[in-house]
């Protein structure tokens, strides 16, 4: 009997998979976690893990971490459509006045992932803006991890960060949002 092929472990990550998913594990699902939720995060992380193992890892493109990140960010776009209509409910939830005990809780729960202003942002920017912003915010990505996770050049990586906070700050009333002290 011939096993499948996507069963088949590649040999490249065979014997240090299990190093890295211990020493990344947590931190892909926090990254996922915060860009869509905890409930999605658990079957995303394995869901990251697994294309891993099964893909295997080419030294030759860089670091395990950007690579790892660069798996869990195409993931997530499969979740966009999701993701984007929760940004844009938060945005709204923020405007509305709350009419129950159970609306005013909701939103504080939510508001404490994202504000509705800034999850209106978020949204409002084009996807390869969001996803720079979010792996450099949320993944703590440097420029260089950045652009090895969504492979384009560093120079891009900034160019989408420039432009990104020039229109989150715009949304956000002249802000910025990345800034700890705006308030």
């Amino acid at each position: 009997m011939t096993v499948p092929p996507d069963v088949v472990d590649p040999p490249d990550l065979r014997a240090g998979f299990e190093q890295i998913f211990n020493a990344h594990f947590a931190e892909i699902h926090r990254y996922i976690a915060r860009r869509l939720s905890d409930d999605v995060a658990d079957d995303l992380a394995a869901e990251v893990f697994l294309a891993a193992y099964r893909g295997g890892y080419d030294a030759s493109r860089g670091g395990v971490r950007p690579w790892l990140y660069g798996i869990a960010t195409h993931l997530v776009a499969r979740h966009r459509r999701t993701e984007i209509r929760r940004w844009k409910a938060l945005g709204r939830a923020a405007e509305r006045p709350e009419h129950s005990h159970e609306e005013a809780a909701l939103t504080r729960v939510a508001a404490g992932e994202l504000t509705g202003r800034l999850a209106g942002a978020l949204a409002g920017l084009n996807r390869g803006d969001r996803d720079v912003v979010l792996l450099s915010a949320l993944g703590g990505l440097s420029h260089a991890e950045v652009a090895a996770a969504l492979k384009i050049p560093a120079g891009t990586v900034a160019s989408r960060l420039n432009r990104a906070r020039k229109q989150l700050r715009k949304a956000l009333g002249d802000v910025n949002p990345l800034e700890e002290n705006h308030g």
